[in-house]
């Protein structure tokens, strides 16, 4: 039997001071669920040529959510920008150290764990930023992977379609972001930055290290792409803000306008 280490179940509470909460199954929610959250809110997923993407806010911290959809413990090898977020190594996801889930768990993982105690949170920056620019392990910004791998049960189980393919795999669609670009001349100098994540602030994670018997084939994977809303846009995955345009801006001027003329609020 293949034994795998490596694993790490978060003691207490979650790096977003959210309990960890079991969750029944629910056919209406994709199972194995892998949610990007920003002040805890999942942020919408935009299917694009067979792949996920999300906005990333810049300067903002983030989290990822977890959800086991199966009858049996999971581990989960889960990487930010290629690097493993336990020990930042740089591995095949079956070798990876991981994050166990209890059947039908939920849990919210929101740094990069740099002791049994302590974490540092995600944050999105840019390129130069980026804790991958800061080890000089570059070649996968951008990206965000989660392997699933359930615990090898010694009963002969019987898997269902729906546990087999797990539903999440295929593209939902997501309404498009109604973040307005930011200014003509941000807009100018954003289109040149590319989205990577950071090591923010500290705080505090406990965790236990256990070790699990492993199915050799992992469960399912999702890979999430995370990009700035300019570089969305020039993907063709948002559509352009008119307002980013001056000369259409200009283009759409008029002469005059009902009323009188406004005193500026300082001058009153």
């Amino acid at each position: 039997m293949n034994n795998r280490f490596a694993s790490l179940i978060a003691a207490g509470l979650a790096l977003a001071a959210a309990p960890r909460t079991v969750m029944s199954a629910s056919p209406a929610r994709p199972v194995g669920e892998v949610e990007i959250l920003v002040d805890g809110t999942p942020q919408p997923r935009y299917p694009h040529e067979g792949r996920w993407y999300v906005e990333a806010r810049k300067g903002r911290e983030y989290a990822i959510r977890l959800r086991n959809p199966y009858a049996v413990r999971v581990a989960v090898a889960l990487s930010v920008d290629g690097l493993n977020t336990i020990d930042a190594r740089e591995t095949t996801a079956a070798d990876a150290r991981k994050w166990v889930l209890g059947p039908y768990e939920t849990v919210t993982i929101s740094g990069w764990q740099t002791s049994l105690t302590e974490a540092r949170r995600f944050e999105f920056t840019t390129e130069a930023g980026s804790y991958g620019q800061a080890l000089g392990k570059t070649a996968n910004l951008g990206v965000i992977s989660a392997v699933f791998f359930r615990e090898r049960v010694p009963a002969v189980r019987s898997d269902t379609s729906s546990d087999r393919l797990s539903g999440a795999a295929e593209p939902r669609a997501a309404a498009p972001s109604e973040q307005a670009a930011q200014s003509a001349g941000a807009n100018r100098k954003a289109e040149n930055e590319y989205a990577a994540t950071g090591m923010g602030r500290r705080t505090g994670h406990a965790v236990t290290q256990v070790s699990l018997d492993l199915e050799d084939a992992p469960a399912r994977a999702l890979t999430i792409r995370y990009e700035f809303h300019p570089q969305l846009v020039r993907l063709g995955i948002l559509p352009a803000d008119p307002a980013a345009d001056p000369l259409q801006r200009r283009e759409r001027a008029q002469g005059f306008a009902p009323g009188f003329c406004p005193e500026p609020p300082r001058q009153r």
